[in-house]
């Protein structure tokens, strides 16, 4: 099994044992949640991944740290790696202090956008109300930043 689908599943098998240590059905997690059954059934069976502060607020329903159901290190690095060059040789050590100094030569604003979804897993809606632009202008600029990033690291490795 590759690496995203197990995270999915793992994640997946979090929330199907919470829910049924507590004798909830899905519809019942669904109405606490605010949120459709039939997402409650996607999330359970790996087909789609709650965003960060979904995580959170159902571990908060469950009274449980949300590291409980995933790894947030983890799920900033799988959200990350979908920026860097395909066969990038750099290490987490090493890629710190290259997006480190990367982010210091953004737009605060573009770095404030990279850093609300990259490392704290915003979505793109919560960005945008934010920084009171639509979702197309958010993934517009995240869609540069990810370009510019891509671009610097392939300089830095040279």
């Amino acid at each position: 099994m590759q690496g995203k689908e197990k995270k999915l599943l793992d994640i997946a098998k979090a929330i199907g044992k919470l829910r049924a240590d507590q004798n909830l059905s899905q519809d019942d997690l669904a109405k606490k949640l605010f949120v459709s059954r039939d997402l409650i059934a996607k999330w359970e069976t790996g087909a789609r991944r709650p965003d960060w502060q979904t995580i959170e607020r159902i571990a908060a329903v469950f009274g449980v740290s949300p590291s409980f159901i995933a790894d947030k290190s983890e799920l900033v690095m799988k959200e990350l790696s979908k920026c860097l060059p395909k066969d990038c040789p750099m290490s987490v050590a090493e890629l710190i202090p290259v997006l480190n100094s990367f982010l210091e030569r953004l737009t605060e604003t573009e770095a404030n956008i990279f850093l609300q979804r990259y490392y704290f897993l915003k979505n793109i809606a919560d960005i945008a109300v934010i920084y009171h632009l639509g979702s197309s202008h958010v993934r517009t600029i995240l869609s540069r930043t990810r370009k510019k990033l891509k671009k610097y690291i392939r300089e830095v490795e040279k």
